[in-house]
């Protein structure tokens, strides 16, 4: 299964930006894990701005970040968004509203609360009727938007937005569910060859499980290991400076997928 990266978006702990990004992924710059600002992106009116939560602030501002890199417009581009757990502190507000002896939940809440709430953003932002889909497979969310990625543009469609985002709980929720950091990341991925292609990617799906490839940077490794999105931070280092290489990413516990990365 083969296709190509024009543009990426990056924000989480140190890593403000893809043009930033690139260096400290690439061991240009040190990585200095501060804290991430979120803010509802622009293009949402001010009613929906004042309504959005934060992992769909975060993104927004990774897929905006890599559809505007790519100079396309995003209201034609199919979307895959992806996260291992949504908006936690938007189901930690319902849960502690549901413990009150009132019960009453506040609709704004409940429509955050479901997993393709950035999806349905995403649509008013970008102001697009184009095929969106959410996905959820845990640890590996990332591996499956990729996989769930081929499987669309093998099928015909020409250009796609993959997002994947994941922050942490609060607490108690965070005992039973801990997420290092805030992270989000983009990839504009086409079925074709484009004038302004990155790198291109074979991926294959394989039966040995634990082969995942690690970064050397402990505090990137950390997020790596400990956000779900994290996992795509070996892909990204790949694609910070193109060249032949291969990354691994565990896949289901059982397996991994294979990206062969090279240069358009």
């Amino acid at each position: 299964m083969r296709m190509y990266v024009e543009s990426a978006g990056l924000l989480g702990p140190g890593l403000v930006g893809w043009a930033q990004s690139r260096a400290v992924l690439t061991g240009g710059a040190p990585h200095v894990p501060d804290a991430v600002t979120l803010t509802a992106h622009g293009a949402l009116p001010p009613i929906e701005r004042r309504r959005v939560c934060e992992s769909v602030k975060l993104a927004l501002s990774v897929g905006m970040e890599a559809v505007t890199a790519s100079g396309r417009a995003p209201d034609g581009i199919a979307t895959i968004f992806v996260s291992a757990g949504g908006d936690g502190a938007v189901i930690h507000e319902i849960c502690e509203a549901l413990a009150r002896p009132e019960r009453e939940v506040s609709p704004t809440r409940f429509h955050n609360s479901v997993h393709n709430a950035p999806a349905g953003y995403w649509s008013i932002a970008a102001r697009s009727h184009a095929p969106s889909t959410s996905l959820c497979a845990h640890e590996w969310s990332f591996a499956a938007g990729l996989l769930e990625a081929s499987g669309q543009l093998t099928d015909g469609t020409e250009a796609l937005l993959l997002v994947s985002y994941d922050l942490p709980y609060p607490p108690p929720l965070s005992s039973a569910a801990p997420i290092t950091g805030v992270l989000g990341a983009a990839l504009l991925l086409l079925r074709e060859r484009s004038a302004a292609c990155v790198a291109q990617l074979e991926l294959k799906l394989e039966a040995t499980p634990g082969r995942a490839t690690r970064l050397q940077a402990p505090s990137l490794e950390a997020l790596r290991a400990g956000n779900a999105t994290g996992r795509a931070l070996p892909l990204l280092q790949a694609l910070a400076a193109p060249s032949a290489t291969e990354v691994v990413l565990d896949y289901l516990g059982t397996g991994s997928l294979a990206l062969q990365v090279a240069p358009c």
